[in-house]
């Protein structure tokens, strides 16, 4: 019988791939916002909801980004982050992009598990 090890935390490697993800997720989701409203914009969340399609990723997004939300609050008083921090990592979620906060919160989580 085999037995299981605690896997490894606070990884300087997983620091830099989620600090890049979430650089990715703000520039990759800004990118196109900032086309939409160039565009002239119209109704951005109806936009959301044009087709099966859409309403497919905008529902898959939005329950993803409150599991996040709800992820973030908890771990983050788990680990004893400030609570302003993590207010404003699920402010930022709805205002920025998930894309962006959510990977960024696990960097500052493996920062943090490292020091522990």
């Amino acid at each position: 019988m085999t037995t299981l090890t605690p896997a490894r935390t606070g990884s300087p490697v997983l620091v830099a791939v989620y600090a890049a993800l979430s650089v990715i997720g703000l520039i990759g989701t800004w990118y196109f916002n900032l086309a939409f409203f160039a565009a002239g914009g119209g109704d951005y969340v109806g936009g959301w909801f044009a087709n099966a399609a859409s309403s497919s990723a905008a529902v898959d997004i939005i329950v993803m980004a409150v599991a996040a939300c709800i992820v973030m609050v908890v771990e983050g008083r788990r680990l004893g982050f400030r609570p302003v921090v993590t207010v404003l990592l699920v402010v930022l979620s709805f205002v920025l992009a998930v894309a962006f906060t959510f990977p960024l919160f696990l960097a500052l989580r493996e920062r943090r598990l490292r020091r522990t």
